[in-house]
């Protein structure tokens, strides 16, 4: 078993380096993570029209093989499907800083590299964890992530994956977990849940703001409370302290409208033509 663990925050990520040691139980541990923050990336792979990513061998304490890329985390997991890294059977992106629910699993560089493997049969999971006072006034990053507790994440995607390799996984799913901010003991269970519409805390407006340069503004981003939703949901379940395991597919089409407006006018296009 060769397991390729990624994430959105870079190669320096302490969640990244907790995760990558505590899966090496199950298999051989590759890292391939981008060599910069790349969080809301979703599944972008870049420009690569434009430019040949750079790979760099790195030294991660307790990881035989680390590589950092140029590029987004779904950049590093197209490389290693195509076989850059050597075969692949598991790819375990994460751990995030802060929870991928609801409507940011769309914007999750993290989310976005599992949903890549995917689209290859390569199963995968998005670790992320809730980030205590994410999008509260005054609150600086660094301070933020300081007192997560990565090894409470990391030991639930270690279970999970032992869990994982134990199904009949069939149609290779993209398994979104996410974690609170807690230490083992202290979680109240966990459960399977739906994808919600909302984050634990959303953004409720922006605005300008002058600078020094007439024609250059500051956009200032204004977050609202935190949201209670129903512990069935991912948003509910990590809020109400609990462990939320969600499935997710890929993106499929819907079957259009009987009387469709679009097909109606694309059919006098052409028949004007």
């Amino acid at each position: 078993m060769r397991i390729l663990v990624t994430n959105d925050d870079g190669i320096e990520s302490l969640g990244l380096h907790v995760l990558a040691r505590s899966l090496k139980k199950h298999g051989e541990v590759v890292i391939a993570a981008p060599d910069s923050e790349y969080s809301g990336a979703g599944a972008a792979i870049g420009p690569i029209h434009l430019s040949e990513p750079e790979v760099h061998l790195v030294d991660i304490d307790g990881i035989d093989t680390s590589w950092s890329i140029s590029g987004p985390p779904a950049l590093c997991v197209m490389f290693a499907r195509l076989g850059l890294f050597g075969d692949i059977d598991l790819v375990v992106s994460g751990i995030n800083p802060g929870a991928n629910v609801g409507r940011s699993v769309y914007h999750s560089g993290t989310v976005g590299a599992a949903l890549t493997a995917r689209h290859t049969n390569i199963p995968s999971l998005a670790v992320s964890q809730h980030l205590d006072g994410f999008g509260a006034n005054g609150k600086n990053w660094n301070d933020l992530i300081v007192n997560q507790k990565w090894h409470t994440a990391a030991e639930v995607a270690s279970a999970v994956v032992n869990g994982l390799l134990r199904d009949d996984i069939g149609d290779s799913p993209v398994v979104n977990i996410n974690v609170p901010n807690l230490e083992l003991d202290q979680i109240e269970g966990w459960r399977f849940t739906e994808l919600g519409n909302e984050p634990p805390r959303a953004m409720e407006r922006v605005e300008l703001q002058p600078t020094a340069n007439e024609k250059t503004f500051r956009v200032s981003m204004l977050w609202g409370d935190e949201n209670r939703q129903s512990p069935n949901v991912d948003t509910g379940a990590v809020m109400n302290n609990e462990i939320s395991v969600s499935y997710l597919s890929r993106i499929v089409a819907l079957t259009p409208p009987k009387s469709s407006g679009i097909g109606m006018a694309l059919k006098g296009l052409l028949e004007t033509t």
